[in-house]
Parts: C-alpha cells; structure tokens; sequence
C-alpha cells in the first residue's frame, strides 16, 4: 500500500516521528489530507509532553509553550509553528477549547503529581491526557457526535497499555500511574525492586488485571468502528491492532516490562495496514462506515 508525500514542515514531522512509533507507522496510511491534520496534532500533543517527560522536567518551557498557545488562541501571532498549526486546525475543525484546556491541565499535572491511587483518580487524569486526543481524532475524520463516547474510551484503553508497558521508564521519571491501592491487594507497596521480592506471582496477578481492564476498555471502543468510514479505519484498526499484540505479549509473561520495552517492529504494523486495507476491500462499504468483522 503506498501513500504520498506527507505535507507538513520537517518540525511537526520530526516531533510525532519521535513520539510514538506505532501510532505515528500506523498514521502514514491516512489520506493525504487526513494525515497532515494528524501530524499538526500529534506534535502539539508530543510536543508539550516532552516538557513535562524530559529529564529534569523543563516546567518553564512548558508554561511558556501554554501561554503562547493562549495567546494564540486570543488571535496574536505567535512564533511557534507547532502552536500555530495547531490552533488554525482547531479553529477550521471546531475543536471545544475545553478539551486543550484539558490536555494541557493534565500535562502540567505530570510536573507534581507522581502517584495514582485509584482508577477513578487515574480515569480523570486519563480524560486530558487521552481521551480528549480520541476527541480530537473524531472531529478530524468529521464523525458524528454519537462516535464520541467510543474514541474517549479508545483513546483511554491506548494510553493504559503504555502505563502497562511503561512501568520501567515511568519508575525512573518518579511516576507511577497504575492504581496503588489495587497493586497493594497483592501484597507490593510500589514499584521499586526491592518490592518485588519473592513476589513474582502477585506482580504477574496484578499486570493481568490491569490488561483486562484495557481489554474491556478496547472491546467497548471497537463498537465505534461503525462510525468510521473505511479509509479512516484502516490506520485507526492499524494502531489499536498493534496496542492489543503489545497487550497480548505482556498476558503472556508479564515480566518483560522489566526488561524491555514491548513495542512491535515497523514490519508488523506496515503488515497489518496492508492485511486491514485489504480485508476492507471484501467488504462493500457504506461513505458513513464499516462494521468491521
């Protein structure tokens, strides 16, 4: 499956390109026009997440970035291409500011808070940092408001496989996500090594419990695969196939989050695009969707 050149500036491709490697693999199969708005958000996504991730956090950059993106939103000129392109996308594709504002209150929480007690507090946390860019997603493909409940909930179930599979990388950035007061049921009162001791069960018990809820999370969210039509789905089923083959690996041996990060090659997801699109192409598809088998 071939697709054209993407035309968006080097920054805004360098930035996504450096964020997620399967979303932004699986992205690549959008048409032309779909894509470049998919760009423009993802590198105003990456772009204020790297504030908050990087190490040390660079707290002043980012608050620097969200008042330039205020003022920008105001109608001033701004310097930031990223800002700029985000907020001329916003405007023509009617995104609610309060989902921005949203993503941007959870970003800057990540500069003080380390630690999630309960799913409940790790759902609101959730609704910013990716429920709000399913949100984002939807008015991009112009789906109707019905589709919405189901790309928050996609974009909820994502994010909680990277907190799965990201247990090590977000130990060293002094975070833990997943909820504490469900890992303490298991007899571990955090996720420092020493914690883990004898305890291999408990741990195993406990990842295959948060994967479950993902999997919940993810079959819900495949109810709105209706809404979206076929050459929007191809990328879309794409990435979250490659998020459940993540999830799958670590069912099967969830230690492995201690040893490398689980991410599938660059093969694998160019695989099944192509296996998506084609199984698409059996189908006599409706403009408004596919319900897909």
């Amino acid at each position: 499956m071939l697709f054209n050149k993407i035309e968006v500036s080097p920054e805004l491709y360098r930035l996504f390109k450096g964020g997620s490697k399967t979303y932004f693999n699986s992205s690549l199969f959008f048409p032309a026009d779909v894509r470049a708005d998919v760009f423009r958000l993802y590198a105003f996504v990456r772009k204020a997440d790297n504030y908050v991730d990087s190490i040390p956090q660079d707290a002043e950059g980012f608050y620097r970035f969200r008042e330039e993106y205020e003022r920008a939103l105001e109608g001033y000129a701004v310097s930031d291409i990223v800002i700029r392109e985000f907020v001329a996308l916003s405007e023509r594709k009617k995104f609610d500011p309060a989902w921005t504002e949203a993503f941007l209150d959870a970003m800057e929480s990540d500069l003080y808070r380390k630690t999630y007690y309960t799913v409940e507090e790790l759902c609101e946390y959730m609704y910013g940092s990716a429920e709000v860019v399913g949100l984002f997603m939807a008015k991009i493909m112009d789906l109707p408001e019905e589709s919405h409940i189901y790309a928050r909930f996609l974009g909820r179930a994502m994010q909680y496989i990277n907190f799965i599979r990201d247990i090590r990388e977000d130990f060293v950035l002094g975070r833990q996500y997943l909820p504490l007061n469900e890992l303490q049921t298991y007899g571990i009162n955090g996720f420092e090594p020493s914690e883990f001791c004898g305890k291999n069960d408990q741990f195993a018990r406990f990842i295959r419990k948060q994967i479950n809820r993902y999997f919940e999370w993810q079959r819900f969210a495949e109810k709105g695969y209706k809404y979206i039509p076929y050459r929007y789905l191809v990328p879309i089923k794409t990435a979250a196939d490659m998020y459940k083959w993540t999830a799958h690996v670590i069912y099967r041996s969830p230690w492995v989050v201690f040893i490398r990060k689980v991410k599938p090659w660059k093969p694998r997801i160019f695989y099944s695009a192509n296996t998506n699109f084609i199984r698409a192409l059996r189908y006599k598809v409706p403009v408004g969707g596919l319900v897909w088998p």
